[in-house]
């Protein structure tokens, strides 16, 4: 009989995370697995003694992980729609999913249980090295931590993302030298994210870029992204990144810069009987 349980740490599903990523048939998203899943609630599937499986719950409520590894005796379908009904006293309410085209299994347990779906945000990857006449990008320069606030300042003013958040986000990125920005005039108009990964995917990096709403149109965008690709490619990865669906602007600059949108990310609702 499978129970589940909460997770207290996410050391105990480190090789049940690991065979889930290696089932993916595209690298998943940076800033949705490795940013905000850990920040959500795991729970162990669990036969006897023996951890088969988890899934990750957000604070809205919309699952972002599921897996039950092969060696499982349940079945994932029966299980997915317990808790998609909202039948686990354990996990509790769920409205429906977030899962990408490039997790085939969960993917589908979601459509299984769906009432309806959108798609949030388009998956992006180099295909084929950028190939251009001269250096289109901008001169990025690396940020320090003495320049945090600034950059906590700016993306809360352009993206309106919480600070206390950004200044967590960014200060490990300047930390770990993954954080650009340009300036002009002693402001800065863009910030560029070139995000290795320690774990998992380790041939790609993953992109993230914000330009001041006062410049954009100006192909600033198209510009970071440029020197953004550049440096992911001068380490011999391959670089992938997102926006969301509804981002003309950010696909248009991504599509120059030479990556090409092969995965969706899809918010899933679900049926509750």
């Amino acid at each position: 009989m499978l129970e589940i349980k909460p997770l207290e740490t996410l050391e105990a599903i480190n090789e049940l995370k690991k065979q889930y990523i290696e089932q993916s048939t595209a690298p998943l998203d940076g800033m949705w697995h490795f940013g905000f899943v850990p920040m959500s609630s795991h729970f162990g599937f669990y036969e006897g003694d023996a951890l088969v499986g988890f899934c990750c719950i957000n604070g809205d409520g919309y699952m972002l992980q599921f897996y039950l590894s092969q060696a499982a005796h349940t079945q994932a379908r029966e299980l997915f729609t317990l808790i998609a009904e909202q039948n686990s006293a354990v996990v509790g309410a769920i409205k429906g999913a977030f899962v990408s085209t490039a997790e085939p299994h969960y993917l589908s347990l979601c459509l299984d249980n769906s009432s309806s779906f959108k798609v949030n945000a388009l998956m992006y990857q180099q295909v084929a090295p950028l190939v251009s006449e001269g250096s289109t990008g901008l001169e990025l320069t690396l940020a320090s931590q003495d320049q945090l606030s600034e950059f906590v300042e700016f993306a809360v003013s352009n993206i309106g993302a919480p600070a206390q958040w950004l200044s967590e986000y960014f200060s490990n990125l300047i930390t770990r030298e993954e954080l650009w920005g340009y300036w002009k005039d002693v402001r800065l108009l863009a910030s560029g994210e070139c995000r290795l990964f320690d774990e998992h995917q380790t041939q790609y990096a993953d992109l993230g870029m914000i330009v001041a709403e006062l410049v954009r149109g100006q192909g600033i965008a198209t510009r970071v992204l440029d020197r953004l690709v550049n440096l992911a490619n001068e380490r011999g990865l391959i670089p992938i990144c997102s926006t969301e669906s509804s981002n003309l602007g950010a696909q248009k600059a991504i599509l120059r810069a030479g990556l090409e949108p092969l995965n969706r990310i899809i918010q899933v609702e679900f049926n509750h009987l």
